[in-house]
């Protein structure tokens, strides 16, 4: 007993100090579990006065209220933010918070050139990251903060507003505010949007000032009939509705390369106050699917713009998947259908044509944006592509005209009452009055050839010459004729460059040729040489059953008196078999003349075997003896 209270007096000691430690670790327990309650409890009483909004960077909410917070005096005096000569909003919109950031001047534009040419950048504050700060903004308190969550594409900023208030009025005055100064701001600009074909949606891409309508000369008429078919579109909703017509436009612009089709859409862009989203058709990872996710999810007021559509049917785009939309010729059918191969594996587009249709006008098509694709080759289009309901107005450009010309010369070189003295300065034009300008646009206008060359030559010419108007027209005559031969120049390089193409591909496909005759011979004269070798194969061993068949079988006579009968007939059975082993042979030696021609000989004559026999009383008895040595005895 005493041995097993020894044994049993440590665990009671140490009982004491197991219960002391579970006597803290429940009173701990319990004073944090209290303490996380009270807390919160606290927040859900503090929360349940605050009114929260969140804002994603995907939506354009944020960029207005995060170009709101840049123009806010209160960033200028808090203890924790950011400062960035980027883009603050997805438009590029930006403003300085503090005149320190800024260098002062009674020009303002003046001061945002720099000496050397440059323009300086704009800086702008916005809120820090993980940061909380306070705005009082109309009698109320508001907590911001900016995060940023993770996705499957990429980082995404979210801001999170919240004010103490009974009804979410005073957020829905913010949300409005900050969207009027963001429009005010963003009214001469446009913005652009590119297809993600990786998730199928839309980026944005940037934003562009805008183009005025006078700077786009077109043919009298033209200009004017697009836009007003354009406005009178987007003021027509109810009427399409009310006819049951899908409220879509379509506007196919075609002709030569550098006439304006892009311009006059950017313009038109402006104009209108629409947003650009621009698809390209061979980019990588384009399907139908891709295309009808992307074209159901594009808002109804914009321009949806596919250029170069037919340098994107050369790619692939086809109905089947065999055509590629323009009209090819036997002996190129094969390359076209390997390039086209090649292509479809390095971009991995599988875009067909049908999809491509169903995407503008299907089931899934948005409404209510206008539809602009350009072209230079609309002989390559798809009849099923330009008809009406798809593409509605045809519009054909092409070179210049001696009016274009004259309308681009007076839009570079206007009169100088119209321009501000500052910008005189900057590009020191000299000064001009306008019955001078007209002279000059006149005389600029006869020297240039009709429909000779593109709007972006004759553009590109008198932007080398923008403060030279007169040294411009003197000349011009000289350009052309440089332009001329250089165009000449071109054109010759591009034949020999084609020519050598050519006879390189000639070569290629003699030479390709000469290695397949080749090799075809070589299989030939393989296969041949195998067919000798089998047929020698044969041969041998047909000449070893000759060998072995050179025994006979010779029926013994039992009676003597029916002797010289049954020597008859075994003389008849030896002649046939004589012949059939002839027979034989002759057909092998026909079969390949070149081997058997020495053996054949031999082979026949061994091949004879004396076969001799003889009946008696109906029934045949036969006796295998050598050939060559018959024994005389038997």
């Amino acid at each position: 007993m005493d041995a097993l209270r020894n044994l049993l007096s440590p665990l009671t000691t140490s009982t004491g100090a197991i219960q002391d430690t579970l006597k803290l670790v429940v009173i701990g327990g319990t004073v944090e579990t209290a303490r996380r309650a009270s807390v919160s409890a606290w927040n859900g009483f503090v929360d349940s006065f605050f009114l929260t909004a969140h804002f994603s960077q995907e939506d354009y909410p944020y960029d207005w209220l995060m170009h709101w917070l840049s123009k806010q005096p209160a960033w200028g005096r808090s203890r924790e933010f950011d400062i960035t000569t980027r883009s603050v909003s997805r438009h590029g919109l930006t403003q300085s918070t503090t005149g320190d950031l800024e260098e002062a001047g009674e020009d303002e534009d003046a001061s945002e050139v720099s000496q050397g040419g440059g323009r300086k950048r704009k800086v702008a504050i916005i809120p820090s990251l993980d940061t909380t700060h306070t705005i009082y903004y109309r009698g109320h308190w508001l907590r911001i903060t900016r995060t940023k969550r993770f996705q499957d594409y990429g980082a995404c900023a979210e801001l999170k507003i919240s004010v103490v208030a009974r009804s979410n009025d005073i957020l829905k005055k913010l949300v409005l505010e900050a969207k009027r100064e963001y429009e005010k701001d963003a009214e001469h600009r446009v913005h652009i949007f590119m297809a993600d074909t990786t998730y199928g949606c839309w980026r944005w891409n940037g934003a562009r000032q805008k183009r005025p309508m006078s700077s786009i000369v077109l043919e009298p008429g033209v200009k004017d009939m697009i836009l007003a078919d354009c406005k009178d579109f987007l003021c027509s909703e109810d009427w399409y509705a009310e006819r049951g017509i899908p409220f879509r436009r379509g506007y196919l612009l075609h002709g030569v390369p550098g006439s304006g089709k892009t311009s006059l859409i950017h313009s038109l862009a402006g104009e209108l106050g629409l947003d650009i989203y621009v698809v390209s058709l061979s980019s990588k990872g384009m399907s139908d699917n891709t295309l009808t996710t992307l074209m159901g999810n594009v808002p109804s007021r914009c321009i949806l713009l596919l250029e170069d559509l037919d340098a994107a049917f050369t790619r692939g785009v086809s109905r089947d998947e065999t055509s590629t939309g323009a009209p090819t010729t036997s002996s190129s059918s094969s390359s076209t259908s390997s390039t086209k191969n090649k292509d479809e594996n390095n971009d991995g587009s599988t875009l067909s044509l049908s999809g491509l249709l169903n995407s503008l006008d299907g089931v899934a098509a948005a409404e209510g944006r206008l539809l602009f694709a350009t072209t230079n080759h609309i002989e390559r289009l798809d009849p099923a592509l330009s008809r009406p309901g798809r593409m509605d107005v045809w519009v054909n450009f092409k070179h210049a005209t001696k009016w274009q010309a004259e309308g681009i010369f007076k839009c570079f070189f206007p009169d100088n009452l119209a321009v501000p003295k500052r910008k005189r300065a900057a590009h020191a034009i000299p000064l001009l009055s306008e019955e001078e300008i007209s002279q000059l646009a006149k005389r600029f206008a006869d020297a240039i050839p009709e429909d000779e060359l593109s709007v972006a030559s004759l553009q590109g010419y008198l932007l080398k010459n923008k403060t030279r108007p007169r040294e411009c027209v003197d000349e011009v005559a000289e350009w052309i004729i440089q332009e001329r031969e250089m165009r000449a120049k071109l054109k010759k390089e591009k034949e020999e460059r084609e020519a050598r193409e050519k006879k390189e591909a000639e070569e290629k496909a003699h030479k390709e040729k000469e290695t397949k005759e080749a090799k075809e011979k070589e299989e030939k004269a393989t296969k041949e040489k195998a067919e000798k070798k089998e047929i020698r194969a044969k041969v041998k061993k047909i000449s070893s059953r000759s060998e072995a068949s050179k025994t006979s079988a010779i029926q013994v006579p039992n009676e003597s008196a029916d002797s010289a009968e049954e020597s008859s007939d075994a003389k008849t059975s030896k002649d046939s078999s004589s012949s059939e082993s002839d027979s034989t042979a002759g057909a092998d030696a026909d079969t390949e003349e070149s081997i058997t021609s020495e053996e054949e000989p031999e082979k026949s004559k061994d091949s004879e075997t004396p076969a001799e026999a003889v009946s008696h009383d109906g029934k045949e008895k036969w006796v295998a003896v050598k050939a060559q040595s018959p024994d005389p005895s038997v």
